[in-house]
C-alpha cells in the first residue's frame, strides 16, 4: 500500500507530497516490522511453551517408564530369587537321590556278588550230590555183586560140604 503511495507521489511530481508518502511508508514499514517481530515472538513463545509441554510430558512419560523398569528389574530379581532356590533344592533332592543310587548299587552288587557264591555253592553242592549219588550206586551195586559172590560162595561151600559127606559115604 505504502509503495503505491509513493509511485503516486513521485508521479504527481510533488517533494511534499513524495517526503510525506516516504514518510508514511517508512514508518507503514516499521510498523509491519514490529507486527512481524511480535508475532515471531509470540510464535516462539508459542513454540517454546509446547516444546516445555512435550518436555514435561517425556518427563512424566520417563518417570513412569522408570518405575515399570524398577517394578519390571524387581519382579525379575524375586524371580531368579524363586528360580535360585528351586535349582539349589533340585540339586540337594539330586545329591541325595545320587547318594540313594550309590549305596543301591552296592547294596545289589554286594546281593549279586552272594547271590553268584551262593549258586556256586549250590552248584557245587549239586555236584557233590550228584557224585555222591554216583558212588552210592556204584557202591550199591558192588555189595549187590558181594552178595552175589557170598551167595555163590555159600552154595559152593555147601555143595563142598554135601561132596564132602558123599565121599564119606561110599568110603564106609
Amino acid at each position: 500500500m505504502s509503495a503505491l503511495l509513493v509511485i503516486g507521489a513521485v508521479l504527481s511530481g510533488s517533494a511534499v507530497l513524495v517526503t510525506v508518502s516516504a514518510i508514511v511508508a517508512v514508518a507503514l514499514g516499521a510498523a509491519a516490522t514490529r507486527i512481524t517481530h511480535s508475532e515471531l515472538m509470540q510464535s516462539r513463545r508459542d513454540a517454546g511453551n509446547e516444546l516445555k509441554k512435550q518436555a514435561q510430558a517425556y518427563a512424566e512419560m520417563t518417570a513412569e517408564r522408570t518405575e515399570d523398569n524398577r517394578r519390571f528389574a524387581a519382579t525379575m530379581a524375586d524371580r531368579i530369587m524363586d528360580r535360585q532356590r528351586t535349582i539349589h533344592q533340585l540339586e540337594n533332592e539330586l545329591s541325595a537321590t545320587q547318594k540313594k543310587v550309590a549305596e543301591l548299587t552296592l547294596q545289589r552288587s554286594a546281593e549279586a556278588r552272594r547271590a553268584d557264591a551262593a549258586e556256586k555253592r549250590l552248584g557245587e553242592s549239586e555236584k557233590a550230590t550228584t557224585a555222591a549219588e554216583i558212588r552210592v550206586a556204584e557202591l550199591t551195586n558192588r555189595v549187590a555183586e558181594l552178595e552175589q559172590r557170598i551167595d555163590d560162595l555159600k552154595a559152593e561151600l555147601a555143595a563142598w560140604e554135601v561132596a564132602a559127606k558123599e565121599p564119606a559115604r561110599k568110603h564106609a
